[in-house]
Order: C-alpha cells, then structure tokens, then sequence
C-alpha cells in the first residue's frame, strides 16, 4: 500500500517527495501501527494523515477542536478532489443529518468531527458499523491538563475508541508537547504501543524578535505600513485592546479586521473570510482567532502583549509562514504583561499544583523576553531539544548589532542587595531598597538599615528592574515560581562576584524588512485572486505564496516544468495550469527573457533588482563562472545564508564556492568563516597528520570542526 503514496502525494498535493518524518509516520500507519507525531507547525502534520486515509479501504475520522481548520481543509480536500465532510456546532440539523447520511452510505474518505460530538450516543451508535480504518487526532495535547489548551471534551475519545466493534489505527499529532505532555497523550488516548516521532521544533523561516519599552501603537502602524501587501496578524491580551489598536489602524486607512470572541458568530465568520480571501490584509484579535487556521501566506505575526506561556507564544507565533516562506514574529513586551497574565492565573479556579505549573510557565516566557541569548535556542531548548549552537543568525537577538552596555557593576550591587536581605524579597521590594525608598515596608522591615540601602538611588527604579529582569532570564538570579516570586541568587551569579565576570545588557535593533516579491509574482498573485473570487475558494487554496513566488522564479514554459513546481499536482495544472503558464510566457515576452536566462534569474531579498549572470566582454557576452557570482556577492557584503537564498542554491554549493575562490588566490580571509580559536588547530592537524583526506583530518579534531573550515585552511597551508 506505501508503494501508491508518492503517486498520491504527487497526484493530490504535487510534490514529488515528502518532507522529514511524513514518509515513516504514514509508513507505520498503513502497516496498522499508533503513532505519535510531534511535528511543528508547517511541517505537514495534515499530510501524515490525508495521504493514508486516501489509501486506507475504509473512513478516516479526524478529531480536530478547530472548526475553522476543518472548513479550510475540508474544502480544500474537495478542491483536490478527494471527498471530505465536516460535522461540527456551525451546521444546521438537516446539513448533519444530511452527511451522517453520506458517512454511512461510503460518499466520503475523510470526516472531520469535533470532539464534543462524541458525547452524542446518538451519533457513535450510528457510526458504531460503519467501516473505520484510520482515526488521526490533531491538536492532541488538548488531552492534557498540563498543555496550554486543554479541553475535557478530548477525554471521551479513547472510550469512543473502545466502543467501537473493530479498533482502527490511531494516529495523534500536535505541534507543541513537552516530555510531560507526551506521556499524557500516550495514557490517556491508549495508544498501543505508538511509534513516537519527534522532527523538531524549529521552524527555520520564522524571524523572532523581542522588543522591549517601544510605543505599541506607533511601532505596529509603522510596521504595518512597511509591509502594506503582505498578511499579518496582531494579537492583544484583551478584547478592549483589540478595539483600541483596530480602530487607530482603521483611522489610519490599513485594510484591518477585528476578532474576539465578544463578537457575534456572524460577524466572526465575516471576518475571517474576508482575511482568508484577501480582502484585508490585517487581523486584529485576540488568542480566540487563528486556532487552526490554515491561511498559508501570512508573513509577520505582532504579538502587543506577551502571552501567557511559550506553548502559547509558539502555537500563535507559528501562524505565519505556513508556507515555509520568510516571516517575522515580534513581541512587543512592557513589565505589565507580568501584572496582567498574573491576574489572569489568580482568577482562575484551578488547584495550587496547576497555578504553581502556571506560574513557572509564565516565569519561562518572562525570562525569554529579558534573556539576550539566542531567542530560537530558548525556545527549542523549552521543548527538550538540544542545541548545539549559541547564534542562529535568524533571530532579534543573534542579528542585533547595536553595542553591549557593561552592567557588572549594576549586576553586583543587585546580588549583594539580594544576599543581604537573605532572599526573601521580591523584585520590586529590591528595587526599592537599592533606590533607598522610604515605603513603610521597607522601614518596618528595617531593610533601610542594609548596607545596599540606597546604593543605586541615581538609577532610574525602570531601569533596576529591567536589569534584575534580565539577570534572571541570564541564569544569574532565580525567581520562584508562585503568585509572589522571591529572588534567589544562582551559583552563576556567586560565580560572577567571585571572578569578576562581565556582564553586558544590549538594546535590541527596530524594524526589519521581510523579503520581498517581484512583479512577475504580483502578476500570478492577481490570477489567482480572480480565480478565488469566481471559485469562492481562498486563494492560498488555489495555489499557496511559495508555489507562486517558484513560478515567478522558474518561469516554466509547459506542462512538465509547470508540474515541477512544489505545490502543483495534476488536478490543480487541469485547472488553473494554461492561465499562469499564459501569464508568464506574456510577462518573459515583455521583458524580452528568453528560458535559458531565467534558469539564474533570482530576486534579492527586497525584490529591487536582479543578479545579472551575463557581462560583457568586447563584442561577444559570456556567462560568467557561478562560483565568481558568489564571491562578488559576499565582496558586496551578502553573508552566506543570504547568498544561497538570493541564488537558490544550497548553503554547500556556496561553501564549495568560496573555497574555489581560495584556491585561486582570491582575496578570502579565512578569518571570516572559522573561529580564530580553530584556525591554529587545523592548521597544526593537517600538518601532523601529512594527508589530503579530508576525513582523516576531521576525526581528528573536535566534533563541531566543519569540513568547509579545514578545506579553507588547507588551501591556505598550500598556498603559502
């Protein structure tokens, strides 16, 4: 049965080879196995299950809490041409009668249901013989009462499961699980013996930045500005900020919608077409909106206060760049997101070992927002994955190239206030007494009798707990983890006054500007509007941003190279194929691009020029070599990542480049890529050892040693 899936992947969804993981998930699912699949959002969670239950001879169920999800790819099934139902509140009596109808007479492939609709007897009595083979859960850490988004409507599944006369596969999929959650899901769905597949959390297309003590409003209308043709979403922690920032955007002319869970169902489902379709290019909500939202091309994510935990933070987050294309997710942070998410836990009516799992949560997305660590590191490390790197160039803070500000004096006034009120204090009661407040507490408690008592009196109180702040978020302080935190010092910090460690705290940069499309993609992107608008479909149904901006880079010229394109599959080319390929045989007779020369046309990041591949050279134009392109593009000042994004080559191709341009006697300085500290190492190994056999020379040295830094030095040690 495997055999048949890349056929159906390719038919249905038109990609030619599955992404990590999606080949042994649904590889263990038709051979009748459990799985657990962790996968980020992005990855093709939905394709681990659509492809087997094509397959599979009988129904596939799929539990989801997301109505909007299932709307979205149920009618993008349809579209595929792979029969798909829905059963959830948002239908009426004689709609649902009208598809159990059609469960029980075999019109379907897939039925997606909310999990409440397994408390009808009614319904799981008449479903009780139909022929099931395959039952997927998707969201399924809802079924922990440690997850972010819990719901008690997920316990009935696995006593539905039990109801039923033959038990079909199972298969349960979520993007967010920490190792607690895991095992929830494991117990409590009674999975038997599942086949856990982890494929990581990062979402390698997604930007993250923390910005802190920016003016929110003008910050986002700004950003928003920038980016007027691109997507976006902006969520606020309550429905009255939601308005406030709704409104000032809509005195400011921003196509914008508004979303929160005060609104009328009408009036939500109005606004939510009107995003999916384009028709506005921001919404404005609460954490009520996006839940499974499958809007591919939405290309930043502002979040105006900070959420309640990462898991929150990361699932909302991940709502851009769906499609794998460049996307940005900020935070604007102020200290009373604090205030506000603490509330929100004490209101609460849940038991003290819930509030303490809430509180440290909270204190583990505080600490992200003050930490100047490497945000994409924080968050994997979060979720149990190690990380070997300390900047991934893709985030606020390994891309900040402001100045570090020295706070190891500050950092020590601050410890030794800390040890000598014995640490039982909060940080705004440390605050005061290093101001040298004459608050009644601090008298009553004879804190202003302390040594430390007014020793930072000059600083600003902001700025102290700013610092203390970021002190815990570095792992020099520790705060504990209830409604009322209490300041302890870690051994890094008895460390750091024992060795005079220095300590730096820096600003991060403002706006970045996300990549961009050329005219050829804005050209496709209006087809397909038009066909949205004549199919009443949204148009990343009819083709996502990714397939287009290939499209625009590629220019295929028939069929076969149409059918080349990620994303495109045969019903799709039937359908809309002879429109785009029509479009850019126009638009390459318009610009006079013949086919061999957009094999290298690429469009730099902010969509302004192109890369010429053709110089001149007296009467006759030659192509000049494509390693020298990519040394003329770092000379220019590109980093690598940049230039094998800008050439869509890979980051070896451009490595292999540089060495060549080395070994020609360029002007490379080996200094640029390898870490001066390995450079000696290198050097003294390859000289040692007397060989040219690159793996000889790497078993040799330290595991983090890359291939291309040896063969730089190499070409180094023989060129002198």
């Amino acid at each position: 049965m495997f055999s048949n899936s890349k056929n159906i992947l390719k038919k249905y969804f038109g990609y030619d080879d599955f992404r990590k993981g999606q080949e042994e998930i649904i590889k263990d699912v038709l051979k009748g196995r459990d799985v657990l699949a962790i996968m980020p959002t992005g990855a093709g969670k939905s394709i681990c299950f659509q492809v087997p239950a094509i397959l599979f001879e009988g129904i596939t169920i799929v539990i989801s809490p997301l109505i909007s999800l299932m709307k979205d790819q149920v009618d993008n099934l349809n579209e595929l041409g792979v029969k798909a139902t829905y059963i959830n509140s948002s239908l009426t009596e004689k709609q649902t009668t009208d598809r159990i109808y059609g469960i029980l007479t075999g019109m379907y492939k897939l039925v997606y249901i909310a999990p409440e609709r397994l408390e009808s007897s009614n319904f799981c009595a008449l479903i009780k013989d139909v022929n099931i083979s395959f039952i997927a859960i998707d969201e399924a850490h809802c079924i922990s009462q440690w997850a972010h988004d819990f719901r008690t409507s997920y316990k009935k599944i696995s006593k539905f499961i039990e109801f039923l006369d033959t038990r079909p596969v199972i298969g349960a999929y979520t993007a967010t699980a920490t190792e607690v959650v895991k095992n929830d899901i494991i117990k409590l769905l009674k999975l038997n013996e599942p086949k856990v597949y982890v494929t990581g959390f990062d979402r390698k297309n997604l930007y993250f930045s923390v910005l802190r003590g920016e003016n929110n409003q003008e910050y986002i209308l700004s950003y928003v500005l920038k980016h007027k043709d691109s997507n976006g979403i902006i969520y606020a922690a309550t429905r009255k900020e939601t308005e406030y920032i709704y409104k000032f955007l809509v005195k400011n002319n921003v196509k914008v919608g508004l979303y929160h869970a005060g609104l009328s169902d009408k009036k939500r489902e109005e606004v939510q077409n009107k995003f999916a379709y384009d028709d506005i290019n921001v919404m404005v909500a609460t954490n009520a909106f996006g839940m499974g939202i499958d809007k591919s091309n939405v290309r930043y994510v502002i979040h105006n206060n900070m959420p309640k935990n990462l898991e929150a933070y990361y699932q909302e987050a991940g709502r851009a760049g769906r499609d794998g294309e460049k996307s940005e997710c900020i935070l604007l942070f102020n200290p009373r997101d604090i205030q506000l998410q603490t509330y929100f836990i004490e209101e609460t009516c849940l038991s003290i070992e819930r509030k303490t799992n809430e509180y440290e949560k909270l204190r583990s997305i505080t600490d992200y927002c003050y930490t100047s660590q490497c945000l994409r590191k924080y968050i994997l490390e979060y979720f149990g994955e190690n990380v070997n790197y300390d900047n991934c160039n893709n985030c606020g803070n390994c891309n900040d190239e402001s100045t570090d500000k020295d706070i190891s004096l500050e950092a020590k006034k601050i410890f030794s206030c800390v040890y000598r009120m014995k640490e039982k204090y909060g940080t705004h009661m440390i605050t005061d007494v290093l101001k040298g407040s004459k608050n009644k507490k601090v008298i009553v408690n004879g804190l202003n009798k302390l040594s430390t008592y007014g020793l930072m009196k000059e600083y600003d109180k902001k700025f102290i707990l700013n610092i203390i702040n970021k002190l815990a978020a570095d792992g020099y302080l520790r705060l504990t983890n209830d409604g009322y935190p209490v300041v302890k010092l870690t051994n890094r910090a008895i460390e750091a006054l024992k060795d005079n460690t220095k300590i730096f705290i820096k600003i991060p940069k403002v706006i970045r500007k996300i990549q961009g499309y050329g005219e050829l993609f804005v050209i496709l992107k209006s087809i397909r509007k038009e066909i949205s608008e004549t199919e009443k479909i949204p148009p990343y149904i009819v083709f996502a941003d990714a397939s287009l901006n290939e499209m625009a880079t590629n220019m295929p010229k028939n069929k076969k190279e149409f059918l080349n394109i990620k994303g495109v599959g045969e019903l799709k080319y039937n359908k809309y194929g002879e429109k785009f390929l029509k479009a850019i045989s126009v638009y390459m007779k318009e610009k006079s691009i013949n086919q061999e020369d957009s094999i290298d046309l690429r469009l730099d990041n902010k969509a302004e020029s192109k890369k010429e591949i053709l110089v001149n050279d007296g009467e006759k134009s030659k192509k000049t070599p494509s390693y020298i392109i990519t040394y003329e593009m770092f000379v220019e000042g590109n980093s690598l990542d940049k230039i094998k994004d800008i050439r869509n080559i890979s980051l070896q191709t451009v490595q292999e480049h540089i060495v060549k341009c080395k070994e020609e006697g360029k002007d490379v300085n080996i200094k640029d890529f390898i870490p001066e500290k390995y450079i000696n190492l290198i050097s003294n190994t390859i000289v040692e050892l007397n060989t040219h056999k690159l793996k000889l020379i790497k078993d040799a040295l330290p595991e983090e040693v890359e291939y291309f830094w040896i063969k730089l030095v190499r070409c180094t040690c023989e060129n002198n």
